[in-house]
């Protein structure tokens, strides 16, 4: 294959994925505003760490949304666990707080509506 043609497909490829990953963002965009607010208004907060695999599974679930949701985090800059963090009692991350029970592991938006009793979007 020339070097002109290489040049050309790959250029292709490029702005073809780029549309349709910016196209899936745009329907994407704030599905889940109201539902983040809402827990958010009940008093969920949801605790991490920038470092935590599970807490970027629950962030990416909330998208956008994420923007809404009363996240603390655990581990600045990898550094020593926060103050806010040891007087909440969190050992382990994702860490969730609503009701003053706390909730350990990635929670499906099911059950955060279940505890909090927000609706989730149709």
């Amino acid at each position: 294959m020339k070097k002109s043609t290489m040049t050309i497909t790959v250029a292709v490829i490029i702005i073809t994925a780029a549309f349709f990953f910016t196209r899936n963002s745009e329907v994407e965009a704030g599905k889940y505003d109201d539902f983040a607010k809402c827990i958010t208004e009940k008093g969920a907060i949801f605790y991490g760490s920038f470092q935590c695999v599970h807490c970027t599974t629950q962030k990416n679930m909330f998208g956008n949304s994420m923007q809404y949701v009363n996240y603390v985090e655990c581990g600045p800059l990898g550094g020593p666990q926060t103050l806010a963090c040891q007087q909440a009692g969190i050992t382990g991350y994702p860490s969730w707080i609503i009701g003053n029970i706390k909730y350990e592991g990635v929670q499906q938006f099911n059950r955060l509506a279940e505890l909090t009793g927000c609706q989730l979007p149709q």
